[in-house]
């Protein structure tokens, strides 16, 4: 695999958000959990100590969340959204006629939009590679995972604001 194809390209706003989330959960997080864990131990036999397992599930979550948001900021390329363009980049929302239905999405790591409605797709999907670098009006397709070869018309490319 290839450098390019590591790296994530995140916002500042999201990279900031994301080091936060990381920094709680590898300290405050880790220790929230532990006293949980601790005291549902206390309360007993642990085959059917239902808190007790909750907590270790959980505590399974946290540590994974950890290990992906830990990769992620390490090959992350900060940047900012691309300036108002006509052409499909990573940090620019779309709207786009797909199969016939007019959809409108981030082109980027769901990590971008956080909290956001916004549908977001990896510029490493299909729909991702097919339109990247594609200009408005322009007309290509790509084939989804069953096989379906889907039309798409990038109909119009936005800056991505965070909102």
């Amino acid at each position: 695999m290839s450098q390019d194809e590591q790296n994530t390209w995140l916002t500042q706003e999201a990279f900031d958000r994301l080091t936060a989330e990381l920094e709680h959960l590898s300290g405050d997080g880790r220790l929230e959990i532990a006293k949980r864990i601790e005291a549902a131990r206390e309360e007993g036999d642990l085959k059917e100590n239902g808190g007790y397992h909750a907590a270790k599930e959980e505590q399974g979550k946290i540590e994974a969340r950890i290990r992906v948001l830990t990769q992620l900021l390490r090959t992350a390329q900060v940047g900012h959204a691309p300036e108002q363009s006509d052409v499909v980049a990573l940090g620019t929302v779309i709207t786009a006629t797909i199969a016939g239905d007019e959809s409108t999405f981030l082109v980027g790591n769901r990590e971008i939009a956080g909290d956001s409605d916004l549908d977001v797709y990896s510029e490493k999907s299909p729909l991702g590679q097919a339109i990247l670098g594609a200009k408005v009006g322009t007309k290509t397709s790509y084939t989804a995972p069953n096989g379906r070869e889907i039309e798409v018309e990038v109909v119009k490319v936005e800056p991505y604001t965070g909102q």
